[in-house]
């Protein structure tokens, strides 16, 4: 159990409390409000209380964001700011949908209650989207939170080895085997291209690679998957100027078709600047910022930014990277941004 009692899902009290609801559905059979028992827990396939839980929130009643976000909120502890950054979005904004969804819950008498093993495949996408953006969250700042997601992607492959399922654990654990290396003892972020990576976890990433190997060769793989793969070729590269940048921008256009995403567009703009060159890099960032998305995104700034610097147009940069850290919010990060400031 991590240290902070809020850092990860609930406490034992709580589960108590759920017991203690069920005893009382048990006995009081007309109470539909009241969390009721669907199977023999010490039976089920489930069989971690964390991961449970998790599917058991992530109702198909439910919009699938308003699913991840309640239980990134009400049941991993994430705060709402942080879940709000997740889905790139304000805090108001995020807690509203919370409120709807609850309200739901109560208005449909939506059932608390664990799903049948047949029901999960359909809870799947969004069990996976929670642990992913738990992941996210420790990785730049907790990291007992990243390694709970890790834990809990692994039990997540051993009851449904899916190949999405299986993407994930080897994202999670490529990225995670350069956790020593991206900050330095004072705490700021230290750029990919920067870190020493002698130190990275080598057993940990040919775990990761065995897994995207796996994942890839199976059928119905999708956005996970081709992270993974591209989180591979940068591990497996033995420095930034001799990462394959061109695999990488032909694996983001693959990204791009299953998943169209702004912030996946930005990626791939970045790395396109590492293959051709920053202005062409900037050019699609620009495109991206001019149809008003990532606005308020501040990596978006720090890749537009970093290319200005590259350039050498430093009073842009130096604007770019203003604006940047007006609008992150993790430590590490604005301390790299205040340094990147400094240098110009």
């Amino acid at each position: 159990m991590p240290a902070s009692p809020r850092s990860w899902l609930i406490s034992t009290g709580r589960f108590r409390a759920i017991d203690r609801l069920r005893k009382r559905r048990r006995e009081v059979p007309g109470e539909h409000d009241i969390a009721q028992e669907t199977t023999d827990i010490e039976n089920y396939d489930v069989v971690d209380d964390r991961l449970r839980l998790i599917f058991t929130c992530c109702h198909p009643a439910l919009n699938p964001d308003a699913q991840v976000a309640m239980t990134l909120r009400e049941i991993c502890g994430l705060t709402t700011e942080q879940v709000a950054a997740a889905f790139l979005t304000t805090a108001p904004t995020l807690a509203q949908r919370i409120v709807r969804a609850k309200t739901k819950i109560r208005d449909a008498k939506i059932p608390y209650e664990i799903p049948e093993r047949g029901d999960l495949p359909e809870r799947l996408a969004s069990v996976l989207h929670v642990i992913y953006l738990v992941f996210n969250q420790g990785y730049f700042s907790r990291a007992d939170l990243a390694t709970e997601a890790i834990r809990l992607g692994g039990l997540l492959v051993n009851l449904l080895p899916e190949p999405e399922a299986v993407g994930l654990l080897a994202l999670m654990l490529l990225h995670d085997a350069r956790r020593t290396t991206r900050t330095t003892p004072g705490g700021e972020l230290i750029p990919l291209e920067e870190q020493d990576r002698s130190q990275w976890n080598e057993p940990q990433i040919k775990e990761g690679v065995r897994l995207v190997e796996r994942a890839l060769t199976s059928r119905g793989f999708g956005p996970y998957t081709l992270q993974a793969a591209i989180a591979a070729l940068h591990a497996e590269a033995p420095s930034s100027q001799a990462t394959d940048w061109a695999q990488i921008v032909g694996l983001y256009d693959v990204l791009l078709r299953a998943n169209p995403s702004a912030v996946i567009e930005l990626n791939r703009a970045a790395a396109l600047a590492m293959r051709d060159g920053p202005e062409h890099g900037l050019t699609l960032i620009d495109a991206i910022l001019a149809r008003g998305e990532l606005r308020e995104y501040h990596l978006a700034h720090a890749a537009r930014a970093d290319l200005f610097r590259r350039l050498g147009r430093k009073a842009e940069a130096r604007s770019a990277y203003e604006r940047a850290l007006a609008l992150a919010v993790e430590d590490p990060e604005r301390r790299l941004l205040e340094r990147r400031l400094r240098e110009l």
